[in-house]
């Protein structure tokens, strides 16, 4: 759906990358290894987008660190775009709302990294969650994001410990689900 509106790949793979996850940071060469794009275009794409102020940046050492500026007045309208886009939207409303005793839901895996793909993955925190009824609500969520849905539930005690040995990205709840 993005490609229709921006034909550049390397910007829309660079909005998903800085835009989703607004915590996200990263430099030319990382970014040219991820992509399997040349650095060249990568850096043209960053330059543009740094100029617009749509990215900041800051020296470590001999690299550039890129991130999405929070304090661009676009950024809050990029990021729903792309959580609409990618399906957190659809998920929220599908599963997180009519879960029980939900505290928390993250997204994991590659799309909290920012990179594209077919899975969203996800970590539910919350105490006696029925694993049957979620599996039938995301069965609903796949047929609208187009997108296979993968979860882990896991309980209030045990989150801290099984979010710190991820990226993640809270997507509906408290951080602090206690």
């Amino acid at each position: 759906m993005l490609n229709i509106i921006i034909t550049n790949k390397t910007r829309i793979k660079l909005l998903l990358k800085f835009f989703l996850n607004s915590d996200t940071t990263s430099y030319l060469r990382k970014l040219s290894s991820e992509f399997g794009d040349s650095t060249n275009s990568i850096r043209i794409e960053l330059n543009r987008m740094e100029t617009a102020g749509l990215l900041s940046s800051k020296r470590q050492g001999n690299k550039k660190i890129y991130r999405a500026n929070t304090l661009h007045p676009l950024f809050k309208d990029l990021n729903s775009i792309l959580r609409k886009i990618v399906g957190i939207d659809s998920i929220i409303e599908k599963v997180a709302l009519k879960v029980g005793d939900l505290k928390a839901a993250y997204l994991t895996g590659n799309l909290a990294r920012g990179i594209d793909s077919g899975t969203i993955e996800l970590i539910l925190v919350g105490e006696d969650l029925d694993h049957s009824y979620i599996t039938s609500l995301v069965k609903k969520a796949e047929k609208l994001v187009n997108r296979s849905i993968s979860f882990t539930i896991v309980s209030s005690a045990t989150a801290p410990d099984q979010l710190k040995s991820t990226q993640q990205l809270l997507i509906w709840g408290n951080p602090k689900f206690k």
